[in-house]
């Protein structure tokens, strides 16, 4: 029987007592009442080392869910440290990599107005040159020209001075 049962089983017992007249006082029979609560007595190690080792299982299963708990936490924490530190790695790698490409870019733009100015100026000295050598050409022709107007080249007249 279950001690609250036999406790319940007792107070009506007691209710149920004959009482004293004038008096809150009631006549039980001792023995009936003393072996009722024997009986109480008996049941209540057993009822009570029951509650105990449902507390004790109670506090390992709470123990190990917050084991448990604390290692998954753990766990979170150290990947949460992780992902971040990745993302920090990332965006500090994507904003060196964007650096470097705008310096690359700066770089090959100088060095692009750098050859086209060293072309220009090259064709430019090129073109004097070749106006000078045209100039060269022109004259040598024109003197050709006068030549052939005067006449030709005596071999046999040496003595006559040269138009030029």
């Amino acid at each position: 029987m279950d001690p609250l049962d036999r406790i319940d089983e007792i107070s009506a017992f007691v209710e149920a007592a004959r009482s004293m007249p004038m008096s809150s006082n009631a006549i039980v029979n001792r023995n009936e009442l003393l072996a009722m609560l024997d009986e109480l007595r008996a049941d209540l190690p057993t009822e009570i080392r029951r509650a105990q080792a449902l507390l004790d299982e109670r506090d390992k299963v709470i123990g190990a869910g917050q084991r448990e708990a604390d290692r998954i936490i753990g766990e979170g924490e150290v990947e949460h440290r992780r992902l971040v530190s990745v993302a920090e790695v990332t965006v500090s790698a994507e904003h060196e990599a964007a650096r470097i490409v705008g310096e690359a870019r700066s770089e090959a733009q100088r060095l692009r107005d750098e050859v086209e100015e060293y072309v220009d100026t090259t064709l430019a000295n090129f073109e004097q040159m070749l106006n000078r050598t045209l100039a060269t050409v022109e004259r040598g022709r024109d003197k050709m020209r006068a030549l052939s107007e005067i006449g030709g080249f005596d071999a046999s007249s040496e003595e006559r001075p040269l138009p030029f």
